[in-house]
């Protein structure tokens, strides 16, 4: 063992060194490197752990998996995290759980639930999936949030719940929402794919309904390459959670293996009309899927927690120091607003071109995309004036104008940890030399 060992670390520490001369210190020439709207911020940690995990060749999840779920539930302050392969498939996940009939109370096919229009689109396809009737309302302009003073207009009888994303980042009205779902007995689910470590009056977002969701794309707050979770306080749904992320079965073993399983009666699952007993690692209570994330994910992932305060902290200052550089531009652009009660974790810097704005935002987003400084539009816009969109059931409150704005003007730059002083700079000149030659 000793011989393995030390070859073990040799890789390591190999892998160390790789990391220091391949992708250690890449200099930024301005107008020649991109300035990127967001990307992976590593070092030689995230590396190490992901070979680690190769040399230990655990394929699915395990070790790693396991100690992602306590510190991310540690970090969170819930109880449950059940780890997916996609921030998508966390809220596949978390909405079908809700739809559970080990739920006598859950959701059912007819039942609607309100969303804003102005979404990412995996935020709102669950409702589809799950044969539920999506309620559409508009959005602020600002802070890009759902619009709690149309919450009222958008109940029905049918109406079971509310489903929105706190959006790049910036806390929801969560004083109104709670009133809101308690009041009419809702369920609450919270896309916080963008959002992990924001706070709404000192408490975390994703903390406050029965269920949230949380992406580890590139582009968020921390990575695995793809990946995502469910979390929740609630173990029963967690257990549902589990078995939907897990083909649907009804084991609940996970990360142990004893012959007779956790429950002390694996093999005595009895399945009505069949003599015996079933192994109830092949016994399903859900309609379920594959969505497990893999061991060097996790692997990657827990280096990351390591760093996430200091990318919240960095996130937030990149933001202010964006935030205070285009207040010139305030007659042309937007700038975002957030309550006073707000927190934001902010994903990114969300602008609006206004409507008596002597441009187009693509003239803008043009200029800057010629210039190397990447954007990106506000998700969907207006997500029913999109194709796939057009013929769902749906119901919708007025005629979404802040939706049908934000799809016209609104977009974003990055504010990600891997942007440094001289990218900020470059970025806040480019926006410069656009105004200039209006």
């Amino acid at each position: 063992m000793g011989d393995i060992e030390e070859l073990r670390q040799s890789i390591l520490d190999q892998v160390a060194d790789y990391y220091e001369k391949a992708h250690h210190n890449r200099t930024f020439e301005p107008g020649q490197t991109t300035v990127n709207y967001a990307g992976r911020v590593y070092d030689e940690t995230e590396m190490q752990n992901m070979v680690s995990a190769v040399l230990d060749f655990w394929l699915t999840a395990g070790p790693y998996a396991e100690q992602f779920e306590k510190q991310l539930g540690d970090f969170i302050g819930v109880r449950e995290v059940v780890p997916v392969n996609s921030g998508s498939s966390a809220n596949l996940v978390a909405l079908t759980t809700l739809c559970s009939r080990q739920l006598p109370e859950g959701l059912r096919p007819g039942d609607e639930v309100i969303a804003p229009a102005v979404s990412f689109p995996t935020t709102v396809n669950p409702i589809i999936q799950n044969r539920l009737t999506p309620v559409f309302i508009d959005s602020c302009l600002g802070d890009f949030n759902l619009d709690v003073s149309q919450l009222e207009a958008a109940v029905s009888p049918r109406t079971r719940a509310l489903v929105f994303a706190h959006t790049l980042g910036n806390p929801a009205d969560m004083d109104a929402v709670m009133e809101f779902v308690r009041r009419h007995d809702l369920f609450l689910l919270e896309d916080t794919c963008d959002a992990l470590g924001a706070k709404w009056d000192g408490r975390m977002v994703g903390t406050f309904g029965e269920m949230a969701t949380l992406s580890f794309y590139p582009a968020h707050h921390i990575t695995m390459g793809e990946g995502g979770a469910v979390y929740t306080d609630r173990p029963k749904l967690a257990k549902i959670a589990r078995a939907v992320r897990d083909w649907g079965r009804d084991c609940w073993c996970g990360y142990d293996n004893p012959v007779n399983g956790k429950c002390g009666i694996r093999f005595e699952r009895e399945v009505p009309g069949i003599p015996g007993f079933y192994d109830h690692r092949y016994f399903y209570s859900e309609i379920g899927y594959n969505l497990k994330l893999t061991d060097p994910q996790a692997a990657m992932g827990l280096a990351q927690l390591q760093k996430l305060p200091e990318f919240i902290r960095r996130r937030k200052e990149n933001f202010a120091y964006l935030y205070e550089g285009l207040k010139p531009y305030s007659e042309f652009l937007m700038l975002p607003t957030w309550h006073p009660k707000a927190d934001p974790s902010w994903f990114a810097m969300p602008l609006l071109v206004r409507e008596e704005a002597p441009f187009m935002r693509h003239e803008l987003t043009r200029f800057l995309e010629a210039n190397r400084v990447q954007t990106r539009l506000i998700f969907a816009g207006n997500i029913l004036r999109q194709p796939a969109y057009a013929h769902i059931d749906h119901r919708v409150v007025g005629n979404l104008p802040n939706s049908d704005q934000v799809m016209r003007g609104g977009f974003f730059v990055g504010v990600y940890p891997g942007l440094d002083r001289p990218r900020l700079d470059y970025m806040l000149d480019t926006f410069g030399r656009f105004f200039k030659q209006l």
